[in-house]
């Protein structure tokens, strides 16, 4: 192996608690497993910089975040993911040179396909491991500490579940809960299967054990993860345990909220319709990859559904559920994609109406079988891009428009408004998953909780008032009085952003208690206390029991 560059520690560095920093590229299941990874190390000793000022202080612009051991978690679906992760990992190597015992660790996708190739190109990487073997990072990093030289193991299958080890999870009002791993598709442009393996069930009764863990700890929200959730079951012999899944998770004590990613149209059935739309719990919100509006191309792709059966699935979503917010990916300049694929990929978007798209430039990825296919040129692709890009935010904006007048509760987030601050809103998520920034009421401030601001975790119920290109404002609070004509003028010389919308409706902003903000407020004086002894615990995912539990408050 090749010697890493750690700089010898000081006896006072040796005596301090190590402090982590995990930084995160990709899914949501890359974020789930960088909880376990945070978990992990917690439970061997080390605590996260953001819980150490002294170590927060020293973040630099790398993204190191201040921390002696450094992880990151990395993707491998987008061509330019190793040009990103060796930028970055040449700033860190300068950081590195300047902070004694410093480690850094490369895990996730990327790792898991180029091994040994990392520490080849970036000698003062430490570890590297894989999707497969979570579980072994504190033995790798104590490995290379002690041997001074890098450790990489790659496990070409699953040993440990992760959903079973320790995890320190991000937000305290919302879980991500794995329901499988890997996938048994073969779509000609995707490096997943091969990097995550054959697909891997839990069995419910795990499942909803986490669930109802998560719940006992506060949270109200869980969104089930797999990469393809609704053949969840086919593992176990059970073609219709996804449905079932979702009705016995919306009905644990304390959730409020359930969602899922990410579905295949191929395998989505009406008994998932049926579940989400009886299933006062899971949300309306659907997100159905597309990938392609053209028949002729989804079978190049592999995509075993055609766009007929596509708009069908989305007609019966919403006829159960009229209000669903239904989302989508597609990617423009498949090999072989000719402008009348990508005109019946434009018309589909058009007819399907999605709340909004996340739209890709093909990307070849080594491995698959669509690398090797005639590329179409560069300049058509952008071309495409543009044009469906347009589309896209046009309908976007329209489907927006669509919400103003509506009133709605939205569970206030922590991070999801960058300028709340600056136009005193609090920020989250609809039921339909849309994004809300809501005004608060005259003299109330964001933080002051005492007065009735909500914390992160509590509900808000508000009017929307103004749909945005890419999300919804609800200053329902403001509303309710004649405005001055200063007051008006003054406002429409805002960017639309800051300024305040008002519409002829009452004023509406009412405040919902839940033990999801009780949660998030016991994470910020137990972040705020003085450090204990020993390492504070780590969940395990198993159920506690609750004395004298109850209901949300009201």
């Amino acid at each position: 192996m090749t010697a890493t560059m750690t700089t010898p520690m000081s006896a006072a560095d040796a005596r301090a608690p190590r402090t982590y920093h995990v930084r995160t590229l990709g899914c949501q299941m890359n974020v789930h497993d960088s909880e376990r990874m945070a978990g992990l190390l917690e439970a061997a000793g080390y605590v996260s910089a953001d819980d150490v000022p002294a170590a927060a202080a020293r973040a630099t612009e790398a993204g190191d975040g201040g921390a002696d051991v450094v992880i990151v978690n990395t993707c491998s679906v987008r061509e330019n993911a190793a040009t990103r992760l060796f930028g970055n990992l040449g700033q860190l190597a300068a950081v590195k040179r300047e902070r004694p015992g410093m480690q850094i660790a490369v895990a996730g996708c990327l790792a898991q396909q180029m091994g040994q190739g990392i520490v080849d190109r970036a000698p003062w990487v430490d570890v590297v491991f894989g999707t497969h073997n979570l579980d072994a990072l504190p033995a790798l990093l104590e490995r290379a500490r002690h041997n001074a030289a890098a450790a990489v193991e790659i496990e070409e299958s699953l040993k440990v579940f992760p959903s079973t080890l320790p995890t320190r999870r991000e937000s305290a009002y919302a879980a991500w809960v794995s329901i499988a791993v890997g996938c048994n598709n073969t779509c000609t442009f995707c490096i997943v299967p091969s990097l995550r393996g054959k697909q891997r069930d839990r069995r419910p009764g795990e499942v909803l054990a986490e669930i109802e863990a998560v719940a006992n700890q506060g949270a109200i929200e869980v969104t089930l993860l797999g990469q393809n959730v609704n053949s969840y079951g086919v593992g176990f012999g059970d073609r219709g345990a996804f449905a079932k899944l979702l009705r016995a998770a919306g009905g644990v004590e304390g959730i409020e909220r359930v969602r899922f990613t990410s579905p295949h149209p191929a395998a989505f059935t009406d008994d998932v319709i049926e579940a989400m739309a009886s299933t006062p719990a899971v949300m309306p919100s659907l997100h159905m990859p597309l990938q392609s509006g053209s028949d002729r191309v989804l079978r190049a792709m592999r995509r075993s559904y055609r766009s007929e059966r596509f708009l069908r699935i989305l007609q019966r979503v919403r006829a159960a559920m009229p209000e669903a917010a239904i989302t989508t990916d597609i990617i423009v300049g498949f090999p072989g994609e000719t402008e009348e694929d990508f005109q019946a990929t434009l018309d589909i978007v058009e007819e399907a109406r999605f709340a909004s798209a996340f739209t890709f430039e093909y990307s070849p990825r080594p491995g698959t079988p669509a690398a090797d296919l005639e590329p179409v040129p560069a300049e058509v692709v952008k071309d495409r891009y543009r044009r469906l890009d347009e589309l896209v935010r046009r309908i976007t904006h329209e489907e927006n428009m669509a919400q103003e007048g509506r009133v709605i509760e939205v569970l206030v987030a922590e991070g999801e408004g960058r300028r709340d601050a600056v136009t005193a809103r609090v920020s989250g998520r609809a039921a339909d998953n849309r994004l809300v920034h809501a005004a608060l009421p005259a003299g109330l401030s964001a933080h002051d909780y005492a007065q009735g601001a909500p914390r992160p975790g509590d509900m808000v119920t508000v009017r929307v008032t103004h749909g945005a290109p890419h999300n919804l404002i609800a200053d329902s609070a403001l509303c309710g009085r004649a405005l001055s004509e200063v007051e008006r003028a003054a406002g429409e010389a805002r960017s639309a952003g800051d300024r305040a919308w008002y519409d002829d409706g009452p004023s509406l902003f009412e405040v919902r208690r839940t033990r999801a903000g009780d949660a998030w407020e016991r994470r910020q004086a137990q972040a705020h206390a003085a450090p204990e002894s020993d390492t504070a615990p780590v969940s395990l995912g198993l159920p506690t029991l609750r004395v004298g539990a109850s209901g949300p408050a009201r």
